[in-house]
């Protein structure tokens, strides 16, 4: 594990190294959860068996203990930074992946233009919060990403059912916003890498 400053406080980064990457993927949690969620272990597994590189990162608020998470510019903040000192270390020379689930795919969308990410990956992205049909959609977020994204939506995923578009692929998966459901979510994150790589 590598402990790493941000604006905002320490950051924790899991990393899996394989022996001779052809990519590096960098994937945030959600705003409740930590880095072991059940989709975020089967995609850490999907870019391992495609012979990508994974950084799992703890954002600066989950390392002190709190559950609530920090405002969205605090979040994108934290996160460039991590992403900076592992392009300018361990991940040196690497084609840049990153991504995340639910909170964690929109700080990666938001970010991706100023990381120089090469894709994204959305695991679970909450495009509207449930229950609140007139609350903004969170689509813009998706939009504005200009390389290409992949999305794994659970099939009942009470926060939305994002569509695809010219550079995104939208895959559903058995499941809830939880996305549980391990084999289908490794496989559509390992066949999209597959393809891309």
């Amino acid at each position: 594990m590598l402990e790493l400053d941000t604006p905002h406080g320490r950051a924790n980064v899991h990393l899996h190294p394989v022996v001779e990457p052809r990519a590096a993927l960098v994937l945030g949690h959600g705003a409740g959860g930590g880095v072991t969620a059940p989709d975020l272990v089967a995609a850490t597994a999907a870019a391992l068996a495609a012979d990508v590189t994974i950084a799992l990162v703890e954002q600066p608020y989950r390392v002190a203990g709190r559950r609530s998470p920090a405002p969205a510019v605090q979040l994108d903040t934290a996160w460039t930074a991590v992403v900076e000192q592992l392009l300018a270390g361990v991940l040196t020379g690497l084609p840049l992946l990153v991504g995340g689930r639910s909170s964690g795919a929109r700080v990666a969308c938001r970010t991706a233009n100023a990381t120089r990410a090469a894709g994204v990956v959305c695991l679970a992205f909450p495009l509207r919060p449930p229950g609140r049909p007139s609350a903004p959609s969170r689509l813009d977020e998706l939009d504005a990403v200009t390389v290409p994204t992949l999305v794994v939506q659970g099939e009942g995923d009470p926060f939305g059912r994002p569509p695809p578009s010219k550079l995104r692929t939208v895959v559903f998966v058995p499941g809830n916003h939880s996305l549980r459901s391990a084999g289908p979510v490794r496989d559509a994150v390992h066949d999209w890498l597959s393809r891309l790589l």
